[in-house]
């Protein structure tokens, strides 16, 4: 018995037990009935105009004429009628007491014989008042002008409902509170597969398990064990979360419900609530199947974080709901929930508890051998040169995630097309890296000689520090051409440690002041060139005294909050600790620039050097370095990794071969072995013939 039959004797026997559901067909609906009382309503309100009207014979009109107490008269030429404004003052004469409030105007009707003798009793009987004609607007006309208002306000209130609820059709207006999941089944399917996912070996490893179950549950009943209820893929921006989920769509063989956590967010009250109600209704009618909430983060923060909030906010609400229907009093059997975040410090803990996301999976950034497959994906639709060296691409896009290589292979194609080539090189990947790290050259920027001499003393400042020291980041190359928002660049490649000391990062930390270093030493000046550089700087130095407790007078202490709390107005250390933390923190930086200034002071000449050639070529490669300072004795991490690869690439073919010849012998020995045991049997029957023959003599 697989899943899905396993599901539906499940369903059957709740249908049993509930007994049998009504019938769809029209089930009033108490909103219409609202609707309906409030356009009666409006247009009660216009009947009521503010005026109060009454019909009387002509010969009263004639006589209320006489007595002067009529305002104005409008005659209607097309219908023989004439309509009179009484005096406020005489409306109670006329009217009686009480038949008209305060302020309201009051008027009589009449039928006139016709228009001329009307005209001819006016001026006879000496009317003071205005008298005016009019024609008769037509019935067309009246009601416009009397429902024209109410019809146009409901017009844009449901115009105004359909765009709130996403354009949802089948409910009208009041399916606000439906899910907008899309579902993924059999008619409409999804075509990525895992084969499409490169890297991620151990995140596909979790995933793919949760597919096997659907597809061959056996094999885990058989030994007691649970399909997990919940995955949750946690990793930075990029890293192919939302890809992984598109690939168990298209591998799952069950329907896909997919939905953004934005989706559930609305400014009606309740409807967030209704959409996780009816998202899990839907699913349960279809199970065996999986949920995707993509960017949970949207609904599942923790609760109570923001005093500003009332316990009674409207995202709180449609968590309470999500938490309630994953793991709540009532059964959910067979729907299984996937989401993606990339700020998994920030969700709810009652939403990261085992029996909602039993599992949570990171996704990291692709280190060197899975950029390498990533770029194999995405060079499949690319006419690229033979030349073309994907290790090299690899080891050059340290911290790059896979929509990252993505990007780079789209900006490498539209490079080469920029400039009329037939093929994609390897010059064109890298000027799509620093366009994309970079950005734009900005070659018509005026600089004066003085500004472009500056700009080249303090980028070669960073290139001869950082080549002269072990645990920086190896060069790759320099320039003075303006960047986006730089006026010159040093561009290195980073090295993918595991564990980083504190060699590793003072190093850096003196590569980092090499420029304004230079400025000093050998301008005689600082510029503001180097504010990026003393903000990295600074940010690094009081890291290391308050989170990674490198101190030498704070050690082994830390102040950072991995749960993400806040300490609001109060902080976890006293006002004499601050003042240490500044203290160690200038003093790091203190140390780290007087270092820089004297090794750019030991290698004056050196430095002098890259700077010319940067005023004479603007950009200098690692290649140049190298002739000017000398061979760097310290080999990167990045070729470390590539050289232990490729020796244990060929240790696995040296012992493929040994195999390979070790089987061949055997086969040998095998072969002599059948050959001799069929010598001795040839030899066995020759001596059976001759005995044979001995005793037949």
């Amino acid at each position: 018995m697989d899943f899905k039959e396993m599901m539906e004797k499940e369903k059957e026997a709740k249908q049993k037990q509930n007994g049998k559901k009504d019938k769809n067909g029209f089930r009033p609906n108490l909103n219409w009935l609202f609707l309906l009382i409030f356009v009666v309503l409006i247009a009660m309100n216009y009947m009521e105009d503010g005026e109060k009207q009454r019909q009387i014979p002509y010969s009263q009109f004639e006589q209320l004429v006489s007595k002067d107490v009529l305002l104005n008269v409008t005659i209607n030429t097309d219908a023989n009628t004439a309509k009179a404004e009484i005096k406020p003052d005489s409306v109670a004469k006329v009217l009686g007491r009480n038949a008209v409030e305060k302020g309201q105007k009051a008027f009589v009707q009449v039928n006139v014989p016709s228009v001329d003798q009307a005209s001819k009793m006016l001026s006879e009987r000496q009317f003071k008042g205005e008298v005016k004609y009019a024609k008769d607007d037509g019935i067309f006309s009246k009601f416009l002008f009397a429902f024209g208002p109410i019809i146009l306000f409901v017009a844009l209130w449901i115009f105004m409902l359909r765009r709130m609820s996403g354009g949802i059709g089948g409910g009208g207006v009041f399916s606000v509170g439906k899910s907008k999941a899309q579902v993924f089944d059999k008619d409409n399917k999804v075509n990525v597969t895992f084969k499409d996912v490169a890297g991620l070996a151990g995140a596909k490893q979790e995933i793919e398990e949760i597919v096997e179950f659907l597809k061959n549950p056996k094999k885990y009943t058989d030994l007691g064990g649970k399909i997990p209820k919940g995955a949750l893929l946690v990793g930075p921006p990029g890293t192919g979360k939302t890809l992984l989920a598109k690939a168990v769509a298209g591998e799952a063989g069950v329907p896909f419900f997919s939905m953004s956590g934005s989706d559930f967010v609305e400014m009606f009250v309740g409807v967030g609530a209704s959409r996780v109600r009816d998202l899990f209704k839907q699913a349960k009618e279809k199970s065996p199947c999986i949920i995707f909430i993509d960017e949970i983060d949207a609904v599942g923060r923790a609760r109570g974080k923001n005093p500003s909030m009332s316990s009674n906010d409207e995202r709180e609400n449609t968590l309470n709901q999500l938490l309630t229907e994953m793991d709540g009093f009532g059964s959910n059997s067979g729907v299984i929930i996937l989401a993606a975040t990339n700020r998994a410090d920030i969700l709810d803990k009652a939403l990261l508890r085992a029996g909602r996301f039993d599992r949570q999976i990171h996704v990291d950034l692709p280190d060197l051998n899975e950029r390498k497959e990533i770029f194999q994906v995405h060079l499949r639709p690319l006419k690229t040169s033979k030349e073309l060296d994907v290790d090299f691409l690899a080891k050059q896009t340290p911290g790059f995630s896979g929509a990252d290589i993505a990007n780079v292979c789209n900006e490498a194609a539209l490079t080469a097309a920029r400039k009329d080539k037939k093929e994609v090189e390897n010059q064109d990947f890298m000027d799509a890296v620093d366009r994309i790290v970079g950005g734009l050259e900005k070659k018509t920027k005026i600089m004066t000689a003085a500004e472009k001499k500056a700009i080249a003393y303090h980028e070669a400042g960073h290139a001869t520090i950082s080549w002269l020291l072990e645990h920086a980041n190896p060069l790759v190359k320099v320039t003075i051409v303006p960047r986006g928002m730089a006026l010159g660049a040093a561009w290195y490649l980073p090295e993918e440690r595991v564990l980083t000391n504190r060699e590793h990062i003072l190093d850096e930390m003196c590569s980092t002041l090499g420029g304004r270093a230079a400025e000093e030493l050998f301008g005689n000046t600082a510029s503001t060139g180097a504010v990026n550089d003393l903000e990295r700087v600074t940010k690094v130095a009081y890291a290391m005294v308050t989170y990674y407790g490198m101190s030498e007078n704070i050690p082994n202490m830390s102040y950072y909050d991995s749960m993400g709390g806040d300490y609001g107005f109060t902080k976890p250390y006293s006002e004499e600790t601050a003042e240490m933390i500044d203290q160690e923190a200038k003093r790091i930086i203190s140390e780290q620039y007087e270092r820089a200034k004297k090794i750019l002071s030991e290698n004056e000449e050196g430095h002098h050097k890259i700077a010319q050639l940067l005023i004479d070529k603007e950009v200098i490669y690692a290649d140049d370095v190298k002739e000017i300072l000398g061979e760097r004795p310290w080999e990167s991490r990045a070729d470390e990794l590539l050289a232990d690869e490729k020796a244990a690439a060929e240790q696995r073919e040296k012992d493929e071969a040994l195999l390979a010849e070790s089987k061949k012998d055997n086969e040998e020995t095998e072969t002599e072995v059948e050959g001799h045991e069929t010598q001795v049997a040839e030899d066995s029957a020759v001596n059976e013939d001759i005995k044979n023959e001995k005793e037949n003599d």
